[in-house]
């Protein structure tokens, strides 16, 4: 019988067989693997075995038989070599996942690697994926985030830069994570509004499956008699995933996965992958949601101590200050008894002592630093009783009013002027009445004593937010901010304004109470003071 295959040949020469390329010269020389490797598959081996078959030879039946069984397991050993590669392929996805789940805390990242395997072609190739996450404080099943496209375009897009990018899965997510998880999370807003479910609503099949810790692959969804037809309507598909996401009998939440743009049937195969993915996953959030609450709680004892700290301090200074007002208020008692006797005594002297007299300059001059003296120790005594203000509701037009008119006599001694323009329906100020007056009373009489020939002295009151402000305009002293900022240090002194303790115990006055006191400098001559005061008590700083 005449063979037209080559199988019965020892060698053959290349060319002679269409299934050999130029690289494979082994199977020119060896029959054996030619023969298992090509000739099994060759359309003329299979005419020849048909001619063999219709021969009538004794061993066409056998050789029939055994050609079957080898080209059977054959198909069978590939199908298993298959199976072996998908499943190598998936066994170095899951532990390229785990690596990046058990080395990352934070839970953007954990959900952002664990979204993209889903959807990933890499990974398990859905075309979208919902994230449901679990309330307590609700105690609800909420939609949280979502990722995959939502039209044809969409889809085709995003598949073919990431067949031109080619990038790993941990790549992918990353990419995800900086690019696209607000605009996803932005992107699904009104379907995952509505994926919300009480953990209490046990016919829902979202918790049925969260409860039983199984997953549920879902087909025919609108005729489904477990699901809710609003909620298929809400999907768009017919066929999807339910995974839940268990670590240690907590329940983490739960994953919606579905094929809205393939409709490529999911499997029993694919439900088995997930579930085995789903376990490291539940863990990876659940330790990242608990990292971010000790992160929480972590901040709230590093505030909480801080506070404690500044407490501390505040008390040490608090009892330093109260030394120190108690120290000083001992002393200028101490001098103020006998600074009075010389004052009574010089100026008694003064009254009965003529103008021609040589000794009277002596005598004035007595009388004029005891009198210097006295309001010193007059504002020590009120520095000392700065450090505890007693603070009440008071009327602030009021309070300027009576302050005006008790330095009316000076005004007009030295021919100044003081406009005052209240407005009108202010609410009350907590403050300390007594310390507010005498801030205002030294600002007024500095500017009094700073004027050569007259001046005006502006104070207007308005209502800022929840609190009222005081502004006091001196259009007529010209000073630096430098020259300024130096007077409002305690015992500062300048050529032209003299000892400044006024102006600084203005301003500590102000601090101790918490209301912000400033003193600017104008472009154009003049100073600006502003007096912010708290209509609340809570407005106390």
């Amino acid at each position: 019988m005449d063979w037209e295959c080559c199988w019965t040949k020892e060698a053959i020469a290349l060319g002679d067989c269409p299934y050999i390329a130029e690289d494979e010269d082994e199977l020119l020389v060896s029959r054996q693997r030619r023969v298992i490797e090509r000739c099994c598959d060759c359309h003329l081996f299979k005419r020849d075995l048909s001619r063999f078959r219709d021969s009538n030879h004794p061993l066409a039946p056998v050789f029939s038989i055994v050609y079957g069984e080898h080209q059977r397991q054959r198909a069978q050993i590939q199908s298993l070599v298959s199976f072996l590669d998908s499943k190598t392929l998936e066994v170095r996805f899951l532990h390229e996942l785990g690596s990046v789940l058990q080395s990352s805390v934070d839970l953007e990242e954990v959900l952002s690697v664990a979204l993209t395997a889903i959807t990933a072609g890499k990974g398990f190739g859905m075309n979208r994926a919902f994230l449901l996450m679990s309330d307590k404080d609700r105690d609800h099943l909420q939609g949280y985030l979502a990722i995959g496209p939502r039209n044809l375009e969409e889809a085709s897009q995003t598949w073919n830069e990431i067949a031109y990018h080619d990038m790993d899965l941990q790549t992918l997510a990353q990419s995800f994570r900086l690019n696209k998880l607000s605009s996803e999370r932005a992107k699904f807003h009104d379907i995952l509004e509505q994926l919300s479910v009480p953990l209490s609503d046990t016919d829902n099949i979202l918790i049925r499956s969260l409860t039983s810790k199984k997953p549920v692959l879902i087909e025919d969804a609108f005729h489904h008699p477990d699901v809710d037809p609003q909620f298929a309507r809400l999907l768009g598909v017919d066929n999807f995933l339910l995974m839940p996401l268990i670590s240690r009998n907590r329940r983490v939440g739960i994953i919606i996965a579905d094929n809205c743009i393939t409709h490529r049937r999911i499997t029993e195969e694919d439900m088995r992958s997930m579930e085995n993915f789903a376990f490291p996953v539940a863990f990876a959030i659940e330790r990242a949601s608990l990292y971010d609450r000790l992160q929480v709680e972590l901040n709230r004892a590093t505030e909480a101590g801080n506070k404690l700290k500044e407490q501390q301090e505040l008390i040490v200074r608090m009892e330093k200050m109260a030394l120190v007002g108690r120290i000083t208020s001992s002393i200028a008692h101490s001098i103020r008894n006998p600074l009075m006797v010389i004052g009574g005594f010089a100026r008694s002297m003064l009254k009965n002592t003529p103008d021609s007299d040589p000794k009277r300059d002596f005598i004035e001059s007595i009388v004029g630093e005891t009198r210097q003296l006295e309001g010193v120790l007059d504002e020590i005594l009120n520095y000392s009783d700065s450090l505890f203000p007693a603070r009440d509701f008071w009327d602030v037009n009021h309070l300027i009013e009576s302050v005006v008119s008790d330095t009316g006599d000076a005004l007009k001694a030295w021919n100044c002027t003081c406009r005052f323009s209240p407005s009108p329906g202010l609410p009350m100020v907590y403050i300390d009445f007594k310390q507010v007056a005498y801030c205002l009373r030294t600002i007024i009489q500095g500017d009094i004593d700073s004027a050569q020939d007259g001046g005006t002295i502006d104070i207007s009151t308005s209502l800022t937010g929840n609190s009222v402000v005081i502004r006091i305009e001196d259009n007529n002293m010209l000073i630096s901010q430098q020259e300024l900022d130096t007077l409002l240090t305690p015992f500062a002194s300048t050529q032209d304004l003299g000892n400044g303790f006024g102006l600084a115990m203005c301003r500590t006055m102000m601090e101790r109470q918490g209301l912000p006191f400033s003193a600017v400098s104008l472009p154009a001559g003049g100073i600006m003071y502003t007096i912010t005061l708290p209509t609340h008590k809570e407005d106390r700083s």
